[in-house]
């Protein structure tokens, strides 16, 4: 099936700015700052298509977990899906983002190509803003995230999730949070986040 997804992105974790798992300065990135790996990746689609399916101002999420000393570090995860999207569009956006189709997610997201825990998929109504070094992020019950700013250094820095091909910036969070869906629940003040673009197409 012919799909394409393109718009704007934003992530925390628990690391330290900068996040270690980043290419900085065009060197790969390595382990986690605490050896284990507990955030929220977001996902505003501009434009976006399976078949003829329109998915055009839809939002996703993911609250995620893995630990870098478990064998092949699966990832856990749940994945939230737009409230507003109908149900042919919440099948599509599953099948992109859990990696079913196959193409750029494989590339992209560590979650599809390799085992791990897809604990839950959630419709939830989101609030939320991708305006620069301003973004936040609101799924009632489940997550908060809150950027307090930009990160302060000169470093280049990409990551992999919206691909290193994309610019992007790092940031300062304010608060991340995940509550309600365990085994996801963690709550970080001051840690490491990241915007970018990001364009996927299979």
């Amino acid at each position: 099936m012919s799909w394409r997804v393109r718009g704007s992105y934003f992530e925390s974790c628990n690391c330290e700015a900068i996040c270690p798992c980043r290419q900085i300065n065009g060197l790969p990135g390595g382990r986690s700052t605490y050896g284990e790996c507990l955030g929220v990746l977001s996902w505003l689609i501009e434009y976006g298509h399976v078949e003829s399916t329109s998915l055009d101002g839809l939002a996703v999420a993911l609250a995620t977990r893995y630990h870098d000393d478990e064998p092949g570090s699966p990832w856990t995860f749940v994945l939230y899906l737009d409230a507003r999207a109908s149900e042919e569009q919440r099948r599509a956006l599953g099948a992109i983002y859990t990696g079913v189709l196959g193409g750029g997610a494989l590339t992209h997201f560590p979650w599809a190509r390799k085992p791990s825990v897809h604990v839950a998929t959630r419709p939830v109504e989101f609030e939320v803003s991708h305006e620069p070094r301003r973004q936040w992020l609101r799924i009632r019950d489940h997550v908060t995230l809150r950027i307090r700013g930009v990160y302060e250094g000169e470093e280049t820095v990409t990551c992999g999730i919206p691909g290193h091909e994309q610019s992007g910036e790092e940031l300062v969070a304010d608060e991340l949070r995940v509550g309600e869906d365990a085994p996801l629940d963690f709550e970080f003040h001051g840690n490491c986040a990241y915007a970018a673009p990001f364009d996927y197409a299979g």
